[in-house]
């Protein structure tokens, strides 16, 4: 008799069943218990409820010996055997109830493709997220079944409704189709020759623009070997943020030095607003002080520098930049909103985070004074008096947008307008 490793078919169940537990048989032909019989017995026994028997044929006669061994040492009940009329052994063994897996078998799930494509969307769909996750289940993905014995993982984000807002697969999707290469993309041949004074400034933005998003590549870090693998698209768009962040490092810092003007300085008043903000241990809170308040005015910002770009290759560089950080910003109003919606209290406790790093920057009068010189030079153009002027108020100019984009922010995340106002008068002076 030859092994058969595909077919389970059920036998005769007059010898075999006294109860309504179902019953499977394999045929194991002379295949050994640890000569790949075990990987015909295991699979099969998993489909079985406790107390429903497996009917193992075989003509190796070890497994008289064998069998009911193993059947003791991984609690199952070695029934009987009996001899069939065809010369082989029928072993009949009841499935134990030690060591079932936890969980529902995946049975029926379909996954639908637009254009030959599976969109992590769909996959949601299919399989949702729980609303609560428990941290012994390890890192087996959401739908496996877990068995019993394992650690418990320092998992502390285990609420579905504190970490996945409901449009995270669709935001990790459009991620994963935006993404683009700061090699080859982006037309570094195309940077021409600009005053000194101008790349000087440029340099400078630049220099600011790269130390902040250091401090949003860093942060989203921190939380995502808290989220529990339940939740692993909140994980995999926090993986794309960072992949973001890591881009806009690296093109800014090579437009900083590609024209010859070199990084500028990094203020005090930078270095102590991003510390308030690596010093974060709130998830909610830090997606909501980042991506909300500092992602938020960071669009108002590229949008400035590329309306004052002084050549195309800047210009791109930032307004891909901005197109990233948009979904940033997304990710941050849709959970922050979410999250409001199932906690009340929530409001806040983001209030009193927003005061709180206001407090910690209470010493800081205004935008670092580097990046304002940056940014009125480079609205500028030129360093003559008149050109001056028209940088200043343009910067000037570009305070009060920030602002009122803020409070619009703010009141779309479902703050009241007054609450919006004041907390956008607390947002850190340093923008992110």
């Amino acid at each position: 008799m030859r092994a058969c490793a595909r077919r389970w078919r059920i036998p005769p169940l007059s010898n075999i069943v006294q109860n309504e537990n179902a019953a499977l048989a394999i045929d194991g032909g002379d295949l050994a218990l640890g000569g790949g019989l075990l990987a015909l017995i295991r699979p099969a026994l998993d489909l079985l409820e406790p107390g429903g028997v497996l009917a193992v044929n075989s003509v190796n006669q070890a497994l008289r010996d064998d069998l009911p061994r193993w059947c003791q040492l991984q609690h199952h009940e070695y029934r009987e055997r009996q001899r069939t009329e065809q010369g082989y052994d029928r072993h009949l063994i009841g499935r134990g109830a030690l060591s079932l897996p936890s969980g529902q078998r995946e049975s029926g799930v379909t996954l639908p493709q637009r254009d030959g494509h599976i969109s992590t969307e769909d996959v949601l769909k299919s399989i949702p997220m729980p609303e609560h996750a428990d941290p012994s289940s390890g890192f087996a993905p959401r739908g496996a079944r877990v068995e019993p014995g394992g650690p418990r993982y320092p998992f502390t984000l285990l609420d579905r409704d504190h970490v996945a807002p409901p449009e995270i697969a669709k935001l990790y999707d459009q991620a994963v189709a935006a993404q683009w290469n700061a090699a080859t993309d982006i037309a570094w041949n195309k940077i021409r020759k600009l005053p000194d004074v101008i790349e000087r400034a440029l340099g400078q933005v630049f220099t600011f623009l790269a130390e902040n998003e250091l401090s949003a590549l860093y942060l989203p870090s921190k939380f995502i070997s808290r989220i529990h693998p339940a939740y692993a698209e909140t994980a995999m768009f926090l993986s794309t943020q960072m992949a973001d962040e890591a881009r806009h490092i690296d093109v800014f810092l090579k437009r900083a030095r590609a024209g010859g003007g070199g990084l500028g300085v990094s203020s005090a008043t930078t270095s102590q607003s991003l510390l308030s903000l690596l010093e974060l241990e709130d998830f909610t809170e830090a997606a909501f002080l980042l991506s909300v308040l500092g992602e938020g005015t960071f669009l108002d910002l590229l949008t400035f520098i590329e309306d004052h770009a002084p050549d195309e290759v800047t210009a791109d560089i930032v307004r891909r930049a901005r197109n990233d950080e948009a979904r940033h910003v997304r990710f941050g109003l849709v959970h922050v909103r979410h999250a409001l919606a199932h906690d009340a209290s929530l409001y806040g406790r983001l209030e009193a985070a927003v005061r709180k790093r206001a407090v910690s920057l209470s010493n800081v009068g205004g935008a670092p004074e580097p990046l304002q010189d940056g940014l009125t030079v480079l609205a500028a153009g030129s360093t003559d008096s008149k050109s001056i002027a028209r940088g200043h108020d343009a910067f000037r100019e570009l305070l009060h947008t920030m602002h009122a984009s803020r409070v619009k922010r703010l009141e779309h995340a479902g703050f009241t307008t007054e609450q919006a106002q004041n907390l956008s008068d607390l947002h850190t002076p340093n923008f992110m």
